[in-house]
C-alpha cells in the first residue's frame, strides 16, 4: 500500500483510491471515536452485504454481477481497514 503523503501529515489517501490524485482521504486528526465509527460503518456494510448474498439463491444471479459485488465489498473492507490502521497508529503503544 502506498500513500502520497507521509504518515505524519493530516490527510491520508485511501488505498482504494483510483488514479494519482487522492479524492477521498482519512483525516488522521479526527477523534478516535469518529475513526472507529467510520471503520465500523464500512465493515458492517460489507458484512451485511455478504450475509445477504449468503441467504440468496445465486441461480437467478447474472454472472456480470459478480465483479460488481466483489468491487463493492473490496472498497468497503479496504476503506474500513485503512481507517482502522490510522486509529491503531494513534493508540498508545503497549509493552
Amino acid at each position: 500500500m502506498s500513500t502520497l503523503t507521509p504518515s505524519f501529515e493530516r490527510y491520508r489517501q485511501l488505498s482504494s483510491t483510483a488514479g494519482d490524485t487522492p479524492v477521498l482521504v482519512i483525516d488522521t486528526q479526527a477523534t478516535p471515536q469518529a475513526l472507529l465509527e467510520a471503520a465500523q460503518q464500512r465493515i458492517r456494510a460489507a458484512s451485511n452485504l455478504l450475509e445477504t448474498f449468503y441467504c440468496l439463491c445465486f441461480n437467478q444471479a447474472d454472472v456480470k454481477d459478480i465483479p460488481h459485488i466483489v468491487n463493492a465489498l473490496y472498497l468497503l473492507i479496504q476503506d474500513g481497514s485503512d481507517v482502522l490502521e490510522v486509529l491503531q497508529q494513534r493508540l498508545p503503544k503497549q509493552n
